[in-house]
């Protein structure tokens, strides 16, 4: 059999080796192997490939477009990234690389093209991050193709990336522990408000939320995703993860990655909060183990958290953050207390301290003179 099942993605999706032995015009015996997800796309492949060498020779097996290099790109991706990941992959190709490339073949492909590729994408108004993620992107499928022995040389490797040298890294905006007191006061006064005048306690939905990404610095899609049996006693597990879609339909996944699932262990003002949480969502008959701690049956939407920070800030009289932002400021109190990057990254779900580090180093307070201090005494 030409196709051999080799293992099985976390959502149980198989993974084949398509293997295809063929004798090559000068008579030698050739073997050509090509990876896959899916038994249907594994099929579908080995059928292609016996076509192609059966109808146009060995050469055949390079002659793939930038389009369908994506297509197979994209097909084994879908089962190794998330969703949203998929989609920003997807529009990448769409906007920047689509209308230029779709039919050229990849051996076509030159240096000085796509020298002119990047300069086409300089004149248009687009970000730094959107112009790298888009020769990031296409720098990838490449890699993917010298991987499959489509192509032997990656023109990927003589370009740099993008860059802005009159540039300066803008600093983090976060908020310290009396600017978010001032925030969190600002959102206890308007969903208390809405309760007293309204008998509706959906507000506190909001107050909880920010609570929980400053007193924790989980992710909003883990927010979003939060349970009440995630709760037990002052810890806090993180299991899954929401993205909510435009279209309807929210859509839960693992976390971002395998440092992601942990338990914390809450501050008391948070346990607190939780625990007057719970007695509302248990006089709105909302508390189950379906039911989201930020929502109910589902969870608040994304366009209202960002009005309602924006709301707040106002009313507080303080500047506007991101939603990432109330992570920055966990991260931001932590460091300034002197708790150790390491216990910063467990609490972030980060896969590498070197990702912490890089990030948040600047957060750490230099304590130059209490260095220089050791060595005085130890003379």
């Amino acid at each position: 059999m030409p196709i051999y099942r080799t293992g099985k993605t976390k959502n149980g999706v198989n993974h084949y080796k398509i293997r295809i032995n063929y004798v090559d015009e000068h008579g030698k015996k050739r073997q050509i192997t090509r990876a896959v997800f899916g038994a249907e796309e594994a099929k579908e492949l080995e059928r292609r490939l016996t076509e192609n060498i059966k109808s146009e020779g060995e050469n055949s097996l390079k002659k793939l477009t930038v389009q369908q290099l994506h297509d197979e790109f994209i097909g084994i991706k879908k089962y190794e990234v998330r969703e949203t990941t998929i989609s920003k992959y997807s529009c990448t190709y769409r906007y920047f690389i689509e209308s230029q490339y779709s039919n050229v073949f990849l051996d076509k492909l030159t240096v000085k093209s796509l020298q002119n590729w990047k300069l086409s994408l300089e004149q248009k108004k687009l970000s730094l991050n959107t112009k790298k993620f888009a020769f990031n992107y296409f720098k990838s499928l490449y890699i993917y193709a010298v991987k499959m022995d489509y192509i032997q040389v990656n023109p990927f490797l003589k370009l740099s990336n993008f860059k802005d040298p009159l540039s300066v890294k803008k600093k983090m905006k976060v908020y310290t522990p009396q600017e978010f007191n001032l925030f969190a006061n600002a959102a206890w006064k308007i969903a208390n408000e809405r309760e007293v005048m309204h008998q509706d306690l959906s507000e506190w939905n909001f107050y909880v939320f920010f609570n929980v990404a400053f007193y924790t610095g989980l992710r909003k899609g883990e927010i979003y995703a939060l349970k009440w049996n995630d709760i037990d006693g002052s810890y806090l597990t993180v299991s899954r993860t929401m993205t909510q879609r435009m279209s309807g339909g929210d859509r839960e996944t693992p976390p971002k990655n395998k440092s992601s699932a942990r338990t914390i262990q809450m501050p008391l003002p948070l346990i607190e909060i939780l625990a007057e949480h719970k007695k509302r969502q248990i006089q709105a008959d909302l508390v189950g183990d379906d039911y989201r701690i930020c929502g109910g049956e589902i969870s608040i939407r994304d366009n209202t958290v960002q009005r309602r920070k924006e709301e707040y800030a106002k009313l507080a009289g303080l500047h506007v953050i991101t939603l990432h932002s109330f992570r920055h400021t966990h991260v931001s109190v932590l460091a300034n207390a002197g708790i150790n990057i390491q216990e910063i990254a467990r609490r972030l779900g980060h896969v590498r301290i070197e990702m912490t580090w890089n990030t948040y180093s600047h957060m750490y307070p230099r304590e130059e003179e209490k260095a220089v201090d050791i060595f005085n005494k130890s003379a």
